[in-house]
């Protein structure tokens, strides 16, 4: 059984402590440090942003799961600023920051794991979350309402939280069925295309209290996150902290082995949902967009045409306007790299024929097509008739309010 909801009804993995404080970093006052606190070494895996130009606390983190063979004690995130573009002195800042945490909470330095997010190119003043560490850490609980602290904290141009949460039932030791959870959070607006490799930012940590070894993990959260993360997209931009973390505390005693489908479903759901509520929130958003690339010689293919409409600012400004503009979607479909027949090209809008083999089709109603995609969701279809390759891909429009949120970021 697996849930997906931001109700506080669900049950946490046990093995974590959360909370948030203000350290001052966010001009609004609001909170912008927050800490997720493992009882005992996790379990790790990590994917992170393949932007050449990376933010300090993710090389840190790099090296940091090097040196403990994928182990995490503490998660430290703070929000209003990147800690990137800023040199020797950015390292330092998260280098110091985790051994602060460490002394509190008594563990290695590599076993801190920080991440930040916010404004690149200013210097993150450490002695700020420093300073924060010692009440922050007083005040941890597992109780959910820290949970939603944490949550709250990593927001920047944000207008929601998000969270997401599974619970499934695997059997334990003596075959006796025992519950497993998961809950994730994320935060994310702008600056979203996401390009995660072991292959505003996108920040997402992943618990759960499954036992799993940290190649295993790794394997599960490489499958999850192709098929949700690197598969949305706002404004086609990488940002420099993109970061999901996956952490598994083993604290339901329920150990998960390399080929557990029920666990790789569970996982893949829970990051589908925060993948999908980090478009509907996306900056000056007015249509979230599903696309639906069929028949592609190979999914691969299907994705670069996904890419090439999710990143038009004709098409986007186009669905920004209502404007069932399928003229532009054969165009991005046309340079987007794929092996296409411009001939055999098929698209719906939801269930509405606007292009038959590659023309007008004979039966397009503008009107119910304008009607249609007014909608605040719609859907698009595209037949290729090329191969067995597919991709469903999430996206949005392009609008004045994104272009003035922007405009006005860092004054």
């Amino acid at each position: 059984m697996t849930e997906t909801s931001g109700v506080s009804q669900f049950v946490l993995p046990r093995g974590f402590r959360f909370g948030a404080a203000k350290a001052g970093l966010k001009k609004s006052g609001r909170t912008d440090f927050a800490l997720i606190v493992a009882d005992a070494p996790a379990s790790a895996a990590a994917a992170f942003t393949a932007n050449r130009v990376i933010a300090a606390p993710l090389m840190v983190d790099k090296e940091h799961l090097r040196a403990t063979a994928g182990k995490v004690r503490v998660v430290a995130i703070n929000a209003g600023n990147a800690n990137c573009a800023a040199g020797q002195a950015g390292l330092d800042a998260a280098r110091a920051t985790c051994q602060a945490a460490a002394q509190i909470f008594g563990c290695r330095p590599e076993e801190v794991f920080p991440s930040s997010t916010g404004i690149i190119g200013v210097p993150l003043p450490a002695e700020k979350l420093i300073a924060a560490l010692p009440g922050l850490a007083a005040s941890l609980s597992a109780e959910f309402d820290h949970f939603q602290q944490v949550a709250q904290a990593i927001l920047t141009t944000d207008t929601v939280e998000k969270t997401a949460f599974a619970r499934l039932e695997i059997a334990g030791p003596g075959g006796a069925l025992r519950e497993v959870h998961i809950a994730a959070l994320a935060k994310g607006a702008g600056m979203i295309h996401p390009q995660l490799v072991p292959h505003a930012t996108m920040l997402v940590y992943i618990l759960t209290d499954a036992a799993v070894e940290p190649a295993v993990l790794d394997g599960y959260l490489r499958q999850s996150i192709e098929v949700s993360f690197n598969r949305i997209s706002v404004d086609g931009d990488t940002s420099t902290n993109d970061t999901v973390l996956l952490l598994a505390s083993g604290a339901s005693g329920v150990a998960i082995g390399a080929e557990d489908s029920a666990f790789a479903a569970a996982l893949t759901q829970v990051c589908t949902s925060l993948a999908r509520q980090i478009v509907a929130d996306g900056e000056g958003v007015t249509h979230v967009v599903e696309l639906r690339i069929e028949g592609a010689a190979t999914d691969a293919e299907a994705l670069k045409i996904a890419k090439a409409i999710a990143h038009s600012p004709l098409v986007k400004t186009a669905w920004a306007g209502s404007d069932p503009n399928w003229g532009r979607l054969i165009a991005a479909i046309g340079y987007s790299g794929a092996q296409i027949d411009p001939e055999r090209i098929d698209i719906r809008l939801g269930e509405l024929p606007i292009c038959r083999n590659g023309g007008r089709a004979a039966e397009f109603d503008e009107a119910a097509a304008h009607a249609y995609v007014a909608q605040p969701e719609f859907s698009i279809a595209i037949e290729l008739h090329q191969g067995a390759g597919s991709c469903l891909f999430w996206t949005t429009d392009l609008t004045h309010e994104y272009v003035s949120i922007n405009a006005d970021y860092s004054t």
